[in-house]
């Protein structure tokens, strides 16, 4: 089975599907994580990336709360940041000029020898020695 890093941007899809545009993406990324073929990691750093992307679409409180128990029923595993996977994103955020956010994802595909899938190409498709997918192209 193949490692796979989701995206935060990818996983809001599952969670809250309302003006989300890739969602048939993101269900066959689901589904191929449900089958078995692939496993799904995130940083743990996701969660409140995703939580905070759910307060931006002003979700009232019981859909939030609904969408916030969604991240942990889905067939993923947060990984906690060490100090060594720190000093990695560090590395990679300052060599291509992204976010330590977004270096989180790839430094995670690093380490765990996975490629990364992303509806924020743009940035986390800098970083050299990654294979990293626009969800669109999944």
């Amino acid at each position: 089975m193949k490692p796979v890093v989701v995206d935060s941007s990818v996983t809001v899809n599952w969670i809250n599907q309302i003006d989300e545009e890739l969602l048939d993406k993101a269900d066959k990324l689901l589904g191929d994580a449900q089958a078995g073929e692939v496993s799904l990691i995130a940083p743990e750093l996701s969660k409140y990336e995703i939580g905070n992307a759910l307060l931006k679409k002003k979700l009232d409180l019981s859909m939030a709360y609904e969408s916030l128990g969604t991240v942990y029923q889905l067939p993923m595993t947060f990984i906690p940041e060490t100090e060594e996977l720190a000093e990695q994103t560090y590395k990679i955020a300052a060599k291509s000029g992204i976010t330590y956010y977004d270096a989180s994802f790839v430094a995670l595909a690093q380490q765990e020898e996975a490629s990364l899938v992303t509806e924020n190409i743009k940035h986390q498709g800098k970083p050299q020695g990654v294979k990293v997918t626009s969800l669109r192209d999944y």
